[in-house]
Parts: structure tokens; sequence; C-alpha cells
């Protein structure tokens, strides 16, 4: 079994050491690399190869928001689970927006964590519904009427079918739960994603939940 690479990233070294024990007795983890700040990922990127980097939000130099946009925009760019002590907040959500694949609390219990990161490598989401309208809640107000007809406008190129797909994403929904929902092959549930993605130019899952959430289609679904 090859074991998962993970690079973490914190300005604490508490933090990275809590992070490195907890994952060392992992046995298909392995941790390649550490770094004190996001200026530092890239490099350190190149040189470990992570498949997942688990990145803090706030650091003094470069934050892991803009880190993660830097590292989401590589053709070889691994899977990033953001670090937080908040549930509801802003660059968290504009982590997510950049190609998160979910994000944990820091005073999560280990082995949540390292199931969020087996998770992550298997390409599934770390992001729960309700955590999901917490962010959407969040981040409610004027932007989002404007984000709402901007995602509007994205999802009408979606036909039918793909959209009630992206609705069951945005819903938290796992491919055999989608399939069983829909009545269609799990094969056939992650054609649709791959469509679903590809023409909206999304990256992953979350950002076909975000959208979803954007353009106000589940708020459609819990009304019928």
């Amino acid at each position: 079994m090859t074991a998962i690479r993970v690079l973490l990233v914190d300005d604490d070294p508490l933090v990275r050491a809590g992070l490195s024990f907890m994952m060392g007795g992992a046995d298909d983890i392995e941790i390649v690399g550490e770094a004190a700040d996001g200026g530092e990922v890239e490099a350190l990127v190149d040189r470990t190869r992570p498949d997942v980097v688990l990145m803090d939000i706030r650091m003094p130099t470069v934050d892991g928001l803009t880190a993660t946009e830097s590292l989401r925009r590589r053709e070889d760019a691994p899977q990033v689970v953001v670090l937080t002590t908040f549930h509801a907040d802003e660059q968290v959500l504009r982590a997510l927006r950049a190609g998160a694949a979910g994000f944990v609390l820091k005073d999560t219990p280990p082995a949540e964590i390292v199931a969020a990161v087996r998770r992550v490598a298997a390409g599934d989401p770390v992001l729960s519904p309700t955590v999901t309208r917490q962010l959407m809640a969040h981040a409610a107000g004027t932007a989002a009427d404007t984000r709402r007809t901007r995602a509007r406008a994205r999802v009408a190129g979606l036909n039918d079918r793909e959209r009630e797909v992206a609705v069951a994403v945005g819903r938290g929904l796992a491919n055999a739960d989608i399939a069983a929902e829909l009545y269609m092959s799990v094969a056939t549930v992650k054609t649709h994603v791959s469509r679903v993605l590809a023409k909206l130019g999304l990256n992953n899952r979350v950002q076909i939940a975000l959208l979803a959430h954007d353009a106000g289609l589940l708020e459609e679904t819990e009304g019928h």
C-alpha cells in the first residue's frame, strides 16, 4: 500500500509537532515535510510531492489562503485541507472557493483529522452540509446577491441531469447515494460530476457544492 504523503503548514511549532505525532502513528500516512509559513509551501511541494497539504489559514508572512490559491493553480496540485479555529470564517470560505477540498478545526479529535486526510486523498471532500450552510449564512449580504446572479448564469449551462447531480453534491451526498436517489449507476454519476466540473471550470466537489449554494439551487429543492 502506498502511503499518503502529507505536508504540514502551520506557524505554531507545537501544532505541527502535535499533528506530526498524531499522524505518525497511522501506517498509511507519511509526513514528508513541514513549513512555518505559506511562503515556503511551493518550494516544499516541488521537493516533497505531497498528496495532501494541511494548511493553517492565519500565518504572519504569507497566509494559507494565498498559499492555497497558488497551489491550486498548479497542474499537479496536491489536495489542500484548511486548518482553522473557526467554523464560519470568511477566510475559510475563500480558501474553499480557491479549491481547498475542505477544512478541519484544530481542536478536532486526532482520529477525525487522520480520517479527513484519508478522505481527501481518496477524492472525497471534507465538508458537512451543515457546515457549508453555516459558511453560506456567514457570507450572506449584498455580495451574496451579486454572487447569486453570477452563479445562476454559470449553472444555466448545465442540462437537467447535470443540474440534479450538482444539487445532490451540494447536499453533501456521496456518489453511491446520488446513484440510488437518481436511479443511475455510480459510474454514470462520476461521469456527470466530471462533466459538471469541466463545464463550470471547477476543480473539485466542494466548489460544485458552493456554486449550488450560491445559485440558490438547494433552497429550491428544500422548498419542494
